[in-house]
């Protein structure tokens, strides 16, 4: 199937490890343009560079997207190195699972506020888009009671509402926005080869859960993300994707 991505600008943040990484690279290989960012200046270096082998220009910055004026900035320079912004996708998360107010900080600024301030600061290019698209990355925690803390669920469950609205408000316009909301994903590097090691008794309750037995990969929740952000879904809006592995048994009518 072809995607309709050829010549399309995406926007990723956290586009450098697991999710938002393969993301990106699916993006390139299906003919798209690509902007990222993550914390680590080394890790987005390296992303760009192994990006644009293929001979497509890419753009990367270090920024942390907690900071309004970083994002922003990084919004702005990633539109002018593309020329332009059909796609963003919100992929960075603060992974805040304590039960302290801590975390609900940390939530509130990471997961919801960048998402709304990278939606909002890429908005005048996305109106002058002909295939724009908003995906924002949540969690199927927002969909029910897990050993996550209350934070994390309560923010994933506002990222879904919040595209939701997007979606009815910005229809008129051409503006898709729609949500993916991954079950537990390992990668190299990232929390669940971490919960592996430093907390197994965990790895494996958590692995037991699924009745796949085992967790998705990172480019198996990408794949999702960049279909619902291609003009191949331009029909679809205002939808939440759950790609868990028949993890959750809630109904999503």
């Amino acid at each position: 199937m072809d995607l309709g991505l050829k010549g399309l600008r995406a926007v990723i943040t956290g586009g450098t490890k697991g999710i938002g990484r393969a993301a990106a690279e699916i993006f390139v290989a299906e003919g798209a343009r690509v902007a990222l960012c993550a914390r680590n200046e080394g890790e987005v270096r390296d992303t760009v560079s192994a990006l644009m082998k293929g001979g497509t220009p890419a753009f990367g910055q270090a920024v942390d997207v907690s900071k309004k004026a970083a994002l922003e900035s990084f919004v702005g320079e990633a539109a002018n190195a593309m020329g332009g912004i059909d796609i963003v996708v919100a992929n960075v998360s603060a992974l805040a699972v304590a039960d302290d107010e801590a975390a609900w900080k940390a939530g509130f600024e990471t997961d919801m506020m960048h998402s709304v301030r990278l939606v909002n600061a890429a908005m005048p290019w996305l109106e002058k888009s002909k295939a724009a698209s908003i995906v924002l990355v949540s969690s199927v925690s927002g969909r029910e009671i897990d050993f996550t803390g209350p934070a994390y669920g309560a923010f994933k469950a506002a990222l879904v509402h919040y595209a939701q609205g997007l979606a009815y408000k910005l229809a008129g316009k051409g503006i898709r926005a729609n949500t993916v909301s991954p079950g537990n994903t390992y990668f190299p590097g990232g929390i669940w080869q971490q919960i592996e090691t430093g907390n197994p008794d965990l790895f494996k309750t958590a692995l037991g859960l699924n009745p796949t037995g085992r967790m998705a990969t990172a480019e198996e929740i990408a794949r999702g993300i960049v279909f619902l952000s291609s003009p191949a879904s331009s029909f679809t809006t205002g939808t939440n994707l759950v790609i868990d592995g028949a993890l959750t048994k809630g109904v999503q009518l």
